[in-house]
This record gives C-alpha cells, structure tokens and sequence, in this order.
C-alpha cells in the first residue's frame, strides 16, 4: 500500500463514526417499516414541505420585514448528494471546483481508490480540502437542511427515517404515541425551512461570507504548495524543532502533509496565539520557524482579514436564523414536540443557549427594532464589534 492510499483510508476512518451512524440509520429503519406496515404512516418530506413554505416564508416577512424570494427553490437531496453539496459549501477556489467535487464524491461512495487517486493527481489540494471534509460530512446525521445559491436543500436521508425510527424506538402501543411524534417531525421541518429561508434573505452577507472563505482556501492552497516543495533537510529541521513524530523516509508526502496539517493558521494561529487572534491586526511567528519557511509570515499576515471576516459574517448569519427561530417558535407545540422527541430538550432549556452571534442580534434588535435584519445584512459587523455591539451602533 502506496501512501496515497493510506492516505484514503485514514481519512474515510477519520469519518468512521459518523459512517457507522449513516450505516445504523439505514439498518433502523428495517424494523419499523415492518412493525408499521400500512397502518401508520409520516407524510413525505416534499407534501410536507409544499404545505409548510407558504407560512414560514410569512413569518420570516412579519419579522424581519424582508421577504423570501419567489425564486427560491427546495430540493431534497439523499445521502450521496447532501454530502457532494457540502463539497460545494467548501466554496473552493475556481481551479479547485472540480477536484473538490470529486473528492467529496469519492469520500460519499467511500470510493478509496478514487481518493488516492485524487490525492496522488493534485496533493496540495487533497490536503487543503479534505481537512473540510472531516468537519462537513462528520455532520450529516445532525443537519436537516442548508442553503447555498438560491436553493434550499432538506436532508431528505434524515428527516424521512428520524420519524420513524423515533416512534419505533418508544415501543408499543404505536398509535398512540404517533400523534406527539409527528407533531415533532413538523416541528423539525417548520425549524430547518425557516433556518434556510432566513439564511435565503442574508444575500449581501452570504456573498461576502462566500468571497472570504475562497480568499482563505487560495491561501491554505498556497500554503500547502509550499511546504510541498520544502526540500529533506528544512523538512528533517522543522520536526525536530517543533517536536513532531518522525515520518519513515520512505513516506515523503505524509511528512509532508503532517507539516501542512500543523502550520494549517487555522490550527497553528489559533493554537498559539488563542481565539482573540480574531480581533487581531497583525500576527507574530517564531523566528526559528521562518528561518526555515521565511513567506510563512505573509501568507499568515494575509490570511488574517478574510478568515475574521468569515468569521464575523458566518456568526452572524447564524445567529440572525438562530434569534428568527427561538421567536417565531417560541409559543408553537410542533416546535416544542420536536424538542422533546427529537433533541431530547425543552423549550426552557432550548430558549436558555447562548450564541456569540444570537446574542449580538438580541442586543441590536433591542435598539433598532424591526430593522434589524436589513441593517446586519448590509453592514456586517466586524469580529470586534461581535464583542462589543455597542462599537457596531455607534459605526452604522
């Protein structure tokens, strides 16, 4: 075995207990579907969603005073699908497209042969994006639905099985325990479409979102060129400085990667210089280390401005769904059954979470009312301001 292919499968085992969940999923629904026969039945996602859009796309007009557009179209990915969407919210580069796609198409079919082979034809890319893939896909079984472009897209694969698996699991008498269930499957679907119609008026946010995180994988792609082409010698001295586990020669390209994955700014950044790195203006690196690799420097300089405006643009979309949703739903018993049935909650503990970015949208909401909504969408506000909202009025 070649170390492209222990490449593949390292990474498909990095996603094991989420391929094990998909794989008891599917299992789980055997028996209840037996059990159940004809007699009892949960109304298909679509049906279900058709009848549903119409008055969530109200509420989200009643409280934000923006409207959902008419264009707006839903689909209803399986699994395979869902999870080459989630290649496609990498949002990679223009010349990355492609290999992204078929990388996650690979990875979704647990294609190891196509993995390795991706990772052998381009492997600055495979080490860029498949970072992506282990936090994307290590998700599906908790996600029921996304946005991206002018399409919303349920989790078809979750939200058909879930209801059913749920009831069974509650044992025997079935029929009278349907009634709470499925007034919990509502209550996810009222959820996840009103979640994606909120992130489908967010349209000035979601571009400068989308723009930042191409702007940071062009660097991580940059980045990962680099230390590809370091030669033995600067590859030998930066293990031994910063401590790592030596590589077997005969593994080149893992040594490699093992260096990528460790001066990745998304974990090198962070893991010295903390989490306020996001407020940040400049940053710092050891001086021994750029001996070794001297662009490091401006490639992490460069890299701090779109990934904190990534981060303040992503927080607060979904903050601004998050705020939408607890009142919208606050008073509605689909909501709550879905909360008990589903998440294992309650309304009580559910409206007690705290969120960087709910919290900021209360704050703000607090001041301006209803116009909330279109002022965050057309003036984000910065990662400082996240901290200080106060910082964010007094700008607008």
């Amino acid at each position: 075995m070649d170390e492209f292919e222990e490449f593949a499968f390292a990474l498909l085992d990095q996603l094991s207990v989420e391929l094990n969940e998909e794989k008891e999923i599917k299992e789980s629904q055997t028996k209840p579907t037996q059990a159940f026969g004809t007699t009892i039945q949960f109304e298909d996602i679509q049906t279900s969603c058709n009848r549903l859009f119409s008055e969530t796309a109200k509420n989200v007009h009643d409280f934000t005073g923006l409207a959902v557009s008419d264009s707006i179209k839903v689909e209803f990915p399986d699994l395979v699908e869902f999870k080459q969407l989630k290649g496609r919210k990498v949002f990679p580069t223009p010349d990355s497209a492609e290999f992204v796609h078929e990388l996650f198409t690979a990875i979704a079919n647990e294609d190891t042969d196509k993995i390795a082979n991706l990772a052998k034809k381009d492997t600055a890319k495979f080490l860029v994006y498949s970072t992506y893939a282990k936090g994307y896909i290590s998700q599906i079984s908790t996600t029921y639905g996304d946005f991206y472009e002018s399409t919303i897209f349920l989790n078809k694969f979750v939200l058909s099985n879930y209801p059913k698996i749920i009831l069974y699991k509650q044992g025997a008498p079935y029929e009278s325990r349907l009634q709470q269930v499925n007034s919990g499957y509502t209550g996810a679907l009222k959820m996840t479409i009103l979640e994606e119609q909120m992130h489908s008026i967010q349209k000035n946010l979601y571009q400068v979102n989308k723009n930042a995180v191409i702007e940071v994988n062009a660097i991580n792609e940059e980045l990962a060129k680099l230390i590809i082409a370091l030669d033995d010698s600067k590859i030998k001295n930066l293990y031994e400085y910063l401590q790592l586990t030596p590589v077997p020669e005969e593994y080149p390209i893992a040594s490699r990667a093992n260096l990528f994955f460790t001066l990745n700014p998304d974990n090198f950044i962070v893991r010295v210089l903390g989490p306020d790195v996001m407020t940040f203006t400049k940053v710092t690196v050891d001086p021994k280390i750029l001996e070794f690799i001297p662009q490091l420097l401006d490639i992490y300089q460069r890299w701090l401005a779109p990934i904190q405006t990534h981060h303040a643009a992503f927080t607060i979309m979904e903050g601004m769904a998050e705020f939408a949703v607890r009142h919208i739903l606050k008073d509605d018993k689909d909501f709550q059954n879905y909360l008990v049935t589903f998440a294992n909650t309650d309304i009580s503990s559910y409206q007690i979470r705290k969120s960087m970015g709910m919290e900021f949208t209360e704050y703000v909401s607090s001041k301006l009312g209803k116009e909330t909504y279109k002022i965050l969408i057309e003036k984000p506000p910065t990662t400082r301001e996240l901290k200080n909202p106060e910082n964010y009025l007094k700008r607008i």
